[in-house]
């Protein structure tokens, strides 16, 4: 029928330890004794006539005499830290555009919301990356002589597909969707013609930039699958700031609207981080799920998820103006720019997240986990 009640593991692969909260569904704990019993692939808990346990996935094997801090949070319910007999399994390499884009291959461009075909059986010469956004920035502070790039503009060839951080860059051809020449900032946008979404905007005539949160790419021998929003969205970010991360050394991230707004600032805290969950009964899931009903796995009642532990501060209605100008101005802060209300999803979703936690997680100093 379901745990009565649920629990949250948090294990950081590097230290092989993990957090273990045990959570009844009730704001407080029965008023029978309570007997949790730590086993290497099992959890159970024990109050009055009930017992309640789960087999944990597989890979993950605990170290019951490592067991200390035990611990009562009213609100949260039991906290413990236990160590791993040995490593979980490894986290799914990261899937990253500059690797899976290749030359010379048939390639066919998806609205991410609705399905619909935006660029055809389209084939590349040539797959390039882009340097980071603020790099006409860092060529003054290294150049002794004026910068030889001056007003000069990266625009992709017919045949070329430039990948930055957040986006490609396409040849626009003849596309039917383009605007040709626009007028205005409202007019570069780039929208969806079946579901209206904003897929892009067009950079100069001849150049067309698509925002990787709002395209999915096959190959032409392949076919669209759906996949909801709300997890695609966490993904593309999730690849984008472990890609970055690791590429340059770089843990803080300001969430950019095309607009120009700053929406969220974000601090990666780790990336090593398995989450496993007991999903439980209806009522403790609605109340402890880390993701909520789209992201839960079809894998009995516990379930496991690779994730990325990150700091953040929301931006709108100015809030946290101070902090976002000192970012703003700090050479170690990397901008990342999406669609305005890409931004917006962003933002539910970390506010959806944070929301799911016990409280005494939800808060690091004066960020939101």
């Amino acid at each position: 029928a379901g745990m009565a009640a649920a629990f949250l593991m948090e294990i950081r692969r590097a230290t092989q330890s993990a957090l273990l909260v045990v959570r009844y569904a009730a704001a407080e704990l029965p008023s029978a004794p309570v007997e949790v019993s730590v086993c290497a692939e099992s959890l159970e808990v024990r109050s009055g006539g009930s017992c309640d346990a789960a087999a944990l996935p597989a890979g993950v094997s605990l170290a019951p005499s490592s067991c200390r801090g035990l611990r009562r949070l009213r609100g949260d319910g039991l906290h413990l830290r236990v160590r791993l007999r040995h490593p979980p399994p490894a986290a799914d390499v990261v899937f990253t555009l500059r690797e899976s884009l290749k030359p010379n291959k048939n390639y066919i461009f998806y609205c991410q919301s609705c399905g619909d075909i935006v660029v055809n059986d389209r084939k590349f010469l040539r797959v390039l990356p882009l340097p980071s956004e603020n790099w006409s920035d860092l060529v003054e502070e290294w150049c002794c002589h004026p910068d030889p790039f001056a007003r000069r503009t990266l625009h992709p060839q017919h045949g070329d597909c430039f990948v930055g951080d957040t986006f490609l860059l396409l040849n626009s051809r003849n596309e039917s969707h383009v605007p040709e020449s626009p007028k205005s900032k409202e007019n570069t946008r780039v929208i969806c013609k079946r579901c209206k979404t904003m897929l892009g905007e067009t950079v100069s005539s001849g150049t067309i930039k698509y925002y990787v949160t709002e395209v999915v790419i096959q190959s032409a021998e392949g076919g669209f699958s759906p996949t909801p929003r709300s997890q695609f969205v966490q993904s593309i970010v999730a690849q984008c700031l472990l890609e970055l991360s690791s590429a340059k050394s770089t843990f803080r991230f300001t969430i950019k609207g095309d607009n120009g707004k700053t929406y969220i600032l974000i601090w990666l805290l780790n990336s090593d981080t398995l989450l496993v969950e007991s999903l439980g009964s209806s009522s403790s899931h609605s109340d402890f799920a880390l993701f909520g009903d789209i992201l839960t796995p079809n894998c009995g009642p516990v379930g496991s998820w690779n994730a990325l532990k990150v700091l953040y501060q929301p931006c709108i209605q100015c809030r946290n103006k101070e902090l976002a100008d000192a970012w703003e101005d700090d050479m170690g802060v990397h901008p990342l720019k999406f669609p305005s209300e890409t931004c917006l999803e962003l933002l539910l979703i970390l506010g959806l997240s944070t929301t799911s936690l016990p409280p005494s997680l939800r808060c690091m100093n004066s960020f939101q986990v």
